[in-house]
């Protein structure tokens, strides 16, 4: 068993459960998880660190270290308080930050772990672009916990700190070559972020209602079975605050138009070419579904919901436990299982980065090659430690016999209801190019909601 479980565990490279966009990928304003936001302290107002700036801070600030020499860097971080800014809106996860990380942290290297929460990600690049025009240097934040367009927005404004993701030494665990991981919602990361964990659109079915064998593997195939079957299917609809309804149309995108491929940069011809066939699939396919299409489901604890009821036979996920995390708060059945189609399930990547004018780099760089331990790694796609995403490294990389044996104890930890890892690894491909984002959502609603 033990061997079975380490074939299935190094296929796991490009498998991706939280923030994101977080993320429409796992953006940290709008985590990647099936786990509804909870409240938190989110601090909006003053986006300070909560620890005082002393002179022996500014020292340990200004310490010099060579990215070359990576002992520098850890020498240099020593006393340093890292300042890390991320979304704050889940309890689960800002707990496992505080009790894994800054744990770690403290008794490692001497480093104070400040997490501020904020409510959503485009707070803090706000702060950013107002000590950019002010001249502020060194700044507030040393880490970030962002991806999707406001990476895009940052990297553009020439606001990221550059080179130094493959001089962490743990980088050597990382797939820079995984499309789905080089592109953060279709931006090139180059050497301006580091991964931290991945999610994964999934489907789930209730064990107890259907086998395995009926299962549609593509989208075709899921087109023929709600034909018939008419009322059992649904999904998301598209648009702001509902990526996993806009992922939904997506994959539907890829499969009409043969690939992913040619998603990964805009191009108007294509999108001209190909959204006129994906929006006639949809239609063809709304008059199966629940309520003729006449309605859809706002964002997916409605769409748990009609599950659990029995008044639909599909719902989704995105972490790497599958329906796991759904069952244990009681949103879904015991008997409910995820899985994937055969080909063009989405996933993606969620990072860190740190500001160009971060006061306290030696001290995130420290933390981002943190974040690649294997044993973190393991840790975070167990639900029960309170995070629950997929792995961020390429876990095929891992040689060390006891960092082997965390991660085949962590998988084994995920149970039945989870996406067999072989069938995730397989589906995987990115996430298209930002600009097809309005283009999707706007043009479901008006060819797909409204009609043509």
């Amino acid at each position: 068993m033990r061997r079975f479980a380490w074939v299935l565990l190094t296929l796991l490279a490009l498998l991706p459960a939280a923030c994101g966009s977080t993320a429409e990928t796992d953006q940290p304003e709008q985590p990647e998880t099936d786990e509804p936001p909870v409240a938190t302290e989110i601090a909006d107002e003053a986006l300070v660190p909560t620890t005082d700036r002393t002179d022996t801070d500014e020292a340990a600030a200004g310490a010099a270290f060579d990215l070359a020499d990576w002992e520098s860097v850890v020498a240099a971080a020593r006393g340093q308080t890292v300042n890390w800014y991320m979304w704050g809106g889940s309890e689960s996860i800002n707990t496992y930050v505080d009790s894994f990380y800054g744990a770690a942290l403290e008794e490692r290297y001497d480093i104070t772990l400040n997490r501020v929460p904020v409510s959503d990600a485009i707070v803090f690049v706000d702060q950013l672009l107002s000590e950019q025009e002010a001249g502020v240097d060194p700044g507030s934040i040393d880490l970030m916990w962002i991806n999707g367009e406001n990476f895009a927005s940052l990297k553009q404004a020439d606001m990221l700190y550059d080179s130094w993701n493959r001089a962490l030494p743990n980088s050597a665990l990382v797939d820079y070559e995984n499309p789905v991981l080089y592109l953060d919602f279709g931006e090139p990361i180059e050497e301006l972020e580091s991964p931290w964990s991945s999610a994964q659109f999934q489907l789930i079915y209730d064990a107890a209602r259907m086998s395995a064998d009926e299962l549609p593997r593509n989208y075709a195939e899921l087109q023929t079975w709600a034909c018939e079957n008419p009322g059992r299917f649904t999904y998301i609809a598209p648009g702001p605050g509902a990526f996993q309804g806009t992922r939904f149309v997506k994959g539907a995108l890829y499969e009409v138009s043969g690939g992913f491929e040619q998603w990964r940069e805009f191009d108007q011809a294509t999108w001209d070419e190909w959204s006129p066939q994906l929006w006639q699939f949809l239609n063809e396919l709304e008059s199966c579904l629940w309520r003729a299409g006449e309605t859809y489901p706002a964002d997916e604890n409605e769409l748990h919901s009609l599950f659990a009821n029995q008044e639909i036979d599909f719902s989704i996920t995105q972490a790497i436990a599958g329906a796991g995390p759904l069952i244990n708060e009681g949103l879904v059945p015991e008997t409910a299982r995820a899985f994937v189609f055969d080909n063009y399930m989405i996933g993606d990547f969620n990072y860190v980065a740190i500001p160009a004018n971060a006061p306290n780099k030696a001290a995130a760089l420290v933390l981002a090659n943190l974040i690649l331990e294997p044993e973190f790694q393991a840790a975070q796609i167990i639900p029960e430690n309170g995070f629950g995403l997929g792995f961020g490294i390429d876990i095929r990389r891992v040689e060390d016999p006891d960092d082997v044996a965390l991660l085949e104890a962590a998988v084994a930890e995920l149970g039945p209801a989870a996406t067999d890892p072989v069938d995730l690894a397989e589906a995987m491909v990115p996430d298209a190019a930002t600009e097809y984002q309005n283009l999707v959502e706007q043009g479901w609603r008006e060819q797909v909601l409204i009609g043509e």
